[in-house]
């Protein structure tokens, strides 16, 4: 059977994020997506209007059922939604320390939207740090993590907490012609780039393309590809579908189109 990447991450009724993105995205890898739910979302393409988190035991329970059963390589881990699901991710991690794992920080939505207490999943994501093969924030959620401005210091403190590797997204800087990602390594406590890329950036707003990104590199990642040749795929595999984006409403966030 194909390698498999086990998804924490909740349900978007849209599609266009959250566990759909995983199971699209990780399938487009090549590899085979599991799911292990850790919230029940109220949102469209547009808009978060709430959530209702899944206990800590139903989440354990979802993962252990398929750790068994299924080649798990990977982890993926996207909206967490409360403390307690953080702990049990940790709890979980640490009984798998062999499995790759994907961070991806999500606090709120790209339309804005709520999903989770700021400020209390900040302090908790401290737990899953350094169980990361690689983490993926965006710049805002770069900057919520470390409580730093500077870009820099932000991923160098990501370091000191016991990052591992961090992709910084670009998607939210001031940079109208392009977006930059950049891929770091801990290098003794500091941050050393080992690989940087600069796209066109594309007109609108995309709901789910974080989600999409850091699931397609679980995927190779479980597939056997080392690192930065798994998040290169992955930037030049997601710019080809948000550049074929549905566009559900005019003006509105577009839904990429993973297939």
């Amino acid at each position: 059977m194909r390698p498999t990447v086990l998804c924490f991450s909740g349900l978007d009724p849209s599609g266009g994020a959250g566990l759909q993105a995983d199971i699209e995205a990780i399938g487009q890898s090549g590899a085979h997506a599991a799911i292990a739910c850790t919230a029940l979302t109220i949102q469209n393409s547009q808009q978060v209007f709430g959530f209702e988190a899944t206990s800590k035991e139903l989440l354990l329970a979802q993962a252990n059922a398929v750790v068994g059963d299924l080649p798990i390589k990977a982890i993926k881990s996207g909206m967490l939604g409360t403390t307690e699901n953080i702990a049990a991710l940790a709890e979980f991690l640490a009984e798998h320390p062999d499995y790759l794992y994907v961070l991806d920080p999500v606090l709120v939505a790209n339309s804005g939207g709520s999903l989770g207490n700021q400020e209390t999943l900040v302090k908790a994501f401290v737990e899953l740090i350094p169980h990361a093969t690689v983490i993926t924030p965006n710049t805002v959620e770069l900057r919520a993590l470390t409580g730093e401005n500077d870009l820099e210091k932000a991923t160098t403190k990501l370091f000191t907490m016991g990052a591992k590797a961090v992709l910084v997204k670009g998607g939210h800087e001031d940079t109208p012609e392009y977006i930059r990602n950049a891929l770091y390594i801990n290098n003794n406590g500091q941050a050393e780039l080992i690989s940087e890329t600069k796209c066109p950036r594309l007109d609108g707003e995309y709901h789910g393309s974080g989600c999409s990104l850091a699931s397609f590199i679980a995927g190779r990642l479980a597939m056997g590809d080392a690192l930065n040749v798994a998040v290169n795929y992955a930037e030049a595999w997601l710019f080809g579908v948000l550049k074929n984006a549905d566009s559900p409403v005019k003006g509105g966030q577009k839904i990429p189109k993973r297939f």
